[in-house]
């Protein structure tokens, strides 16, 4: 698991249909990396979340047919170190 940043949504006019309807977000990790990822908790920008990758990232979309290698699993709440 890797903790990182939403910076916003991701908006698709088209896509896979294996990706579904489900939110996309752009994550930014502390060396400014963005990373793409499925999110089926509503995290929205600012927040700081956990993800999970690879066939786990599936099973937390809540759908193993969502085709996704990294998923957002929650949102954090309070994290002394995030700052």
């Amino acid at each position: 698991m890797q903790i990182l940043k939403v910076e916003g949504s991701l908006n698709c006019t088209s896509r896979h249909v294996g990706l579904k309807h489900v939110a996309l977000r752009v994550l930014q990790d502390k060396k400014g990396g963005r990373l793409v990822a499925t999110d089926p908790v509503g995290a929205e920008p600012g927040n700081w979340v956990f993800v999970t990758s690879g066939s786990a990232a599936r099973y937390t979309a809540g759908d193993f047919e969502v085709l996704t290698d990294l998923a957002v699993c929650g949102i954090i709440d309070h994290w002394p170190d995030k700052e």
